[in-house]
């Protein structure tokens, strides 16, 4: 993998770029469902399409992630993302019409769909193409400009970036800013990342009155019912799972019945063989108090998947994000223990249950909290992103506000209410000017007084 120097963007370039773009975003209130919009939208799926090679080739130079995985969780999610927003835009963008009490019926009142306004979008390493254009797509959906931050840590993807998007964006509404710190203050004055960060994001934003969405980390759970479940194809999912624990939903750690440790151990041990026939480590790891059971090679700045149990409470591998492939088991006295744990660590982004029972799920499903909540499987970039129904977000220590399709449209958008009160209404209105009497207070006083249901 060859290292890139990435050419930061000159700061002073940055007020000027937003410049621009404030100028654009007044353009785009005017029509926010222009085949403009549209045209950006496809433009962007051209970008994808015409240079997956290249965008497959920088994210491998940067830390060697395959290109199958590349265009399962990110590429293709994109471009399906892109055209779905183009042929959903005029649907979404649509003004409403609210549904008011009888005696305003003759008011035109209507809820407009404009932008918000300029976006900055800062996105993190691990997933630099998705997590930067799933956000993007609804910026332009909704007509919003947008500056880009992608990650320094990623500088091949970075620089491909700053070449494509003049190529195929308009510049005047869509333009990349790079660097670190330096360039990242004069975007926000502050950094980004984690959740400790994300506080920080809030608290700026809010000294601006700008609104912010916020995905951030979170100690993601596994719990395996172990009587209700598959126990080998629970194994076999979580194993494959922890191929992309870059991933900010990847499960952090498992939580297993106690008594059925060792038989999840050996159907674990079973998957491995069948994944990577080569290999496993000692329990020699002073990384953890844990045993050692599959995988854990390490080299060349990789480490291979690695199974760890009876992880205590206090391990050190559940003090914070793991973000490496390492599955660490940890044995509970039954369900009641493992809710417990999980709450322990604030909110989840997203929860993972291998169950077949109701019961477990139900207690969950109402008894927990999580952005999102997972059945039978574990959650990928190429499943979430694909389901352009359902928002996709954090709640709590994991952030707030949601986006994937048209969630991505909303989140970029403001529902502007409009008003018209017709002349013709006032015989009604009439009633509220002084002198008042007693007729009027009759006429007001009946919404006070009206029928409330039994139960």
């Amino acid at each position: 993998m060859a290292a890139t120097s990435l050419k930061y963007t000159d700061i002073n370039e940055i007020p000027k770029a937003h410049s621009r773009e404030a100028e654009g975003d007044i353009r785009c209130g005017q029509n926010s469902a222009s085949i403009v919009q549209r045209h950006q939208l496809l433009q962007l799926a051209r970008m994808i399409q015409e240079n997956a090679e290249a965008m497959q080739d920088a994210i491998f130079r940067d830390y060697g992630k395959q290109k199958l995985e590349v265009v399962i969780g990110e590429l293709s999610p994109a471009v399906s993302a892109c055209i779905n927003a183009a042929n959903k835009l005029e649907e979404w963008a649509k003004p409403e019409k609210p549904v008011v009490e009888e005696w305003r019926s003759s008011w035109d009142t209507t809820i407009h769909k404009v932008p918000k306004g300029v976006a900055i979008i800062i996105s993190p390493w691990n997933y630099p193409y998705i997590i930067s254009l799933a956000p993007l797509v609804g910026a332009i959906a909704a007509g919003c400009p947008v500056l880009l931050k992608p990650s320094e840590h990623t500088a091949n993807v970075s620089t491909l970036y700053a070449e494509l998007f003049p190529k195929y964006l308009d510049t005047d509404s869509y333009a990349v800013a790079n660097g670190a710190i330096a360039e990242t203050t004069c975007l926000l004055d502050l950094k980004w990342g984690s959740t400790s960060v994300g506080r920080v994001v809030a608290a700026a934003a809010a000294k601006q009155l700008t609104p912010v969405t916020l995905e951030l980390g979170s100690k993601s759970p596994v719990y395996v019912d172990a009587e209700n479940t598959d126990i080998e194809l629970a194994a076999k999912r979580l194993l494959w799972a922890a191929r992309s624990t870059r991933l900010c939903v990847s499960p952090d750690y498992i939580l297993v019945p106690r008594e059925h440790q060792d038989a999840f151990v050996t159907a674990i041990q079973k998957a491995y063989a069948q994944f990577y026939p080569n290999g496993a480590l000692d329990s020699t790891s002073t990384l953890t108090g844990g045993e050692v059971v599959a995988g854990g090679k390490e080299g060349a700045g990789k480490i291979e998947p690695t199974v760890v149990k009876n992880v205590s409470r206090d391990d050190p591998l559940l003090k914070g994000e793991i973000f490496g492939p390492i599955m660490p088991i940890v044995p509970v006295d039954g369900l009641e223990e493992a809710i417990k744990i999980i709450k322990s660590y604030g909110t989840p982004l997203v929860m993972h249950v291998f169950t077949e029972s109701m019961e477990t799920r139900d207690k969950f499903l109402y008894g927990t909290q999580s952005g999102t909540l997972v059945l039978n499987d574990r959650t990928d970039a190429d499943r979430l992103d694909t389901v352009y129904e359902m928002p996709f977000g954090g709640q709590g220590e994991s952030g707030y506000g949601s986006y994937l399709g048209k969630y991505s449209f909303d989140t970029f958008t403001h529902q502007k209410s409009y008003i018209n009160v017709p002349l013709a209404a006032e015989p009604f209105l009439g009633y509220r000017y002084p002198p008042y009497t007693e007729e009027a207070y009759n006429f007001f006083a009946a919404g006070t007084f009206q029928k409330i249901p039994d139960n």
